[in-house]
């Protein structure tokens, strides 16, 4: 049964993923969000171009709004919300999806029986993944440090590899590329042009950025939009961050992920031939 009208509390991945799903599949969705700008953590210019495009395809995003109760009622659901300026009251149908955050599920695996420390929620290893019970080590999202599965399985390779393949190595948590699957996408690797300010100081960072309409949209005269975007420092001509949203941008950033963990700078990027005609040039073109 598909929903007509669906509130979706949290302005994370899952939930901004979830709201876009639904809206092209046709529900009326309400998306609700404490903060004023959904998608916490990545790059401040990428989550204002999600989030302006969401609004676009018609999803109502209510921003500084906090949820206070969800009542079931007998056509669905009645959340009553808090705004700036007054509660008010959300009808939708049977679907309330709340995606507020996550946390590791480590309340069934009998950890007081040992004497393994949880912080916050969270098992506690060192970077060779041993908890403080020396023959007992933990990998993936019970650990609480970037909680994606390739993460996850990465980790437990390195960790397989090390114990019982005999080829030391240790997991790197830096330059993780990752994706979120909105309408459009928005691939990412390396630092946020926040954080890189942050980092290495305002006067250090040079940022290149792109906008266009892909070819693939100017025949139909469509206004999908594709922002690129890279975070440079001056001092070292280091690519610190690659960011995009548009099309195939999953797809895209993989590949730029390897140059960006590999230290590639702007002078590499721009050495670089472009494939023509590509929304992926524009990564080597930039000026």
């Amino acid at each position: 049964h598909q929903p007509k009208r669906v509130v979706i509390l949290g302005g994370g991945y899952i939930g901004c993923e979830f709201a876009c799903v639904l809206n092209g599949l046709g529900t009326e969705v309400v998306q609700i969000i404490r903060a004023d700008k959904i998608l916490r953590g990545f790059d401040g210019e990428l989550r204002t171009e999600i989030q302006n495009a969401m609004t676009q395809h018609g999803i109502t995003i209510m921003t500084h709004t906090e949820p206070i109760a969800i009542h079931k009622t007998e056509t669905g659901v009645d959340v009553t919300v808090a705004t700036p300026q007054k509660q008010e009251h959300i009808l939708a149908d049977a679907v309330s999806l709340a995606a507020t955050g996550r946390r590791p599920n480590i309340q069934r695996l009998g950890l007081e029986n040992t004497s393994i420390e949880v912080h916050h929620g969270a098992i506690a290893v060192d970077m060779n993944h041993r908890t403080t019970v020396p023959h007992i080590f933990a990998v993936g999202d019970v650990t609480d440090r970037v909680n994606l599965t390739p993460v996850a399985i990465k980790e437990g390779r390195i960790f397989a590899d090390r114990e019982f393949g005999h080829k030391p190595g240790l997991m790197s948590h830096d330059t993780i590329p990752t994706a979120v699957f909105t309408t459009p996408e928005m691939g990412t690797v390396g630092l946020t042009e926040e954080q890189a300010k942050a980092q290495f100081g305002e006067d250090d960072i040079q940022i290149y950025r792109s906008r266009f309409r892909p070819m693939y949209y100017t025949l139909p005269n469509m206004e999908a939009r594709t922002l690129m975007k890279l975070v440079v420092q001056k001092s070292t001509d280091r690519v610190l961050g690659a960011h995009m949203v548009g099309d195939y941008a999953a797809e895209i950033i993989q590949g730029v992920a390897i140059a960006v963990k590999m230290g590639a700078t702007k002078a590499d990027f721009d050495a670089t031939i472009a494939i023509h005609p590509s929304s992926a040039e524009e990564f080597v073109t930039m000026r």
